[in-house]
């Protein structure tokens, strides 16, 4: 099993940025840099990232609203989505650009990772990470329903690592012409593109809060996930 370690601090001009930092049972492997949803490092997205060193990898999941205070959520409010939606809309987005690829550049030099690194993105991560991995290539980019890629979509002939994408079909924020969009504009990447979609999947499936959670899809493009990383990783 994976064990987490105490929190560490990415440099940042204007101070310091927490990073979650999860080690697999070997104490180092490829590395995988997760980028959270709208709702910070929840208690969903650390689950994610132990699966993740459970599977072989060193994971760092830094904190982007370090600068607002350390944000927690209530899940069980009727505002919750309102609340992540205001928090992220807060941030600045080339600032937290910034400081997602200075995470993904410690990721990197640390000694703990012996090999390729990742970029793996859930909604606001996903485009996040779409557009860290456009200026500062990882060797893989996973984006789960990245929010921001179809406003990014001038970005794709930049993205020349592997890439894979997860869309739902019954996406409330992405109608399927939009994902179809989304599907033509990534067959420009310079690297490999997988797409896959899933019918009946809203966006947000792999969050298992209520209001999200589709199992069957979450467990497909999680087996896929692991798959992808493991083939371009290797």
């Amino acid at each position: 099993m994976s064990r987490v370690s105490d929190v560490i601090d990415v440099v940042r001009a204007d101070g310091n940025l927490p990073v979650h930092r999860w080690l697999p049972a070997s104490g180092g492997g490829p590395g995988v840099l997760v980028l959270q949803e709208i709702f910070g490092v929840s208690p969903y997205i650390e689950q994610r990232c132990a699966d993740l060193a459970d599977a072989g990898y060193v994971v760092l999941a830094p904190e982007l609203y370090f600068r607002q205070g350390r944000m927690t959520f209530d899940e069980s409010s009727p505002s919750y989505l309102q609340e992540g939606i205001g928090a992220s809309q807060r941030l600045n987005w080339e600032q937290t650009t910034a400081d997602a690829s200075a995470t993904l550049d410690a990721l990197r030099a640390a000694s703990e990772v012996t090999g390729k690194v990742a970029i793996l993105g859930f909604c606001f991560g996903g485009g996040l990470g779409f557009q860290v991995a456009a200026h500062n290539p990882p060797d893989a980019l996973v984006a789960y329903y990245g929010s921001a890629i179809p406003s990014l979509l001038e970005l794709a002939p930049k993205i020349d690592c592997p890439s894979l994408h997860h869309w739902g079909l019954a996406d409330s924020f992405f109608p399927p012409a939009v994902v179809e969009q989304v599907h033509e504009a990534l067959s420009g990447s310079a690297g490999e593109v997988e797409f896959h979609t899933y019918e009946g999947a809203d966006h947000a499936f792999d969050n298992t809060h209520p209001m999200f959670f589709h199992p069957q899809a979450s467990a497909l493009a999680w087996t896929r996930t692991l798959d992808f990383l493991a083939r371009s990783l290797a």
